[in-house]
């Protein structure tokens, strides 16, 4: 990154934290977060959390968030319509967490190209097993927010993404970066936050096939 500025697409999750940290480490510096929440109730897309926890996230890494809300028929829209707004800031990359899927590689690439911007992505070549041990070295804390029912024991959602873990999930044969979307996380502290994001988890609710952890602000 060189001391370059830019914008992290922020899911709240190990990955894009990993992103943003390995970012930083090679001297860019994060202006813009961007999140996309579903344009029905009040959780981001894919992982579920409540727009409270995000911005909770966002302060703690003294990063102004951009949010646009879409459906699956939108989504690309909406997320140039955040492109855009980033872009009239002043900003010109953006920070991914793809590791290895060349789709999500492409159509991030492609998007971010028609606003005349530039797709970075610190974790592409990394094998799924290095970026779980580099998420874990850096020093990060993360819980399991949702888990796919038929690929994720529905009891682990809520637990801690640690060593034992993803021991258990290898034992079992899951991918422990879950990148064909087999469970999803919430990153709670790391060397990224000025301060742990406090939160609490009331129970778990099971939903067309996936159960989602109920995290809510407070300790």
């Amino acid at each position: 990154m060189d001391g370059g500025s830019f914008f992290c697409s922020w899911s709240g999750g190990k990955d894009s934290a990993l992103a943003l940290y390995q970012a930083m480490q090679n001297g860019g510096r994060p202006v813009r977060l961007l999140t996309m929440f579903d344009d029905e109730g009040d959780r981001s897309k894919s992982h579920a959390v409540s727009e409270a926890v995000i911005r909770a996230q966002a302060e703690r890494l003294g990063v102004p968030l951009v949010i646009r809300r879409a459906g699956w028929t939108n989504y690309k829209e909406e997320f140039l319509s955040g492109l855009e707004e980033i872009k009239q800031a002043g900003i010109g990359t953006g920070v991914f967490g793809d590791v290895d899927l060349e789709d999500h590689l492409k159509w991030v690439r492609d998007t971010c190209a028609e606003k005349g911007m530039t797709a970075e992505h610190p974790l592409w070549g990394m094998s799924r097993k290095e970026t779980v041990e580099a998420f874990l070295a850096a020093g990060f804390r993360a819980r399991v927010v949702v888990g796919q029912d038929s690929r994720f024991p529905s009891e682990w959602v809520g637990r801690l993404f640690d060593a034992a873990l993803i021991r258990e999930m290898e034992e079992r044969g899951i991918d422990p970066c879950g990148e064909s979307g087999e469970f999803h996380t919430l990153v709670i502290d790391g060397p990224v936050f000025r301060e742990p994001v406090p939160v609490r988890l009331e129970g778990t609710v099971g939903r067309n096939g996936y159960t989602f952890a109920n995290v809510v602000l407070g300790k």
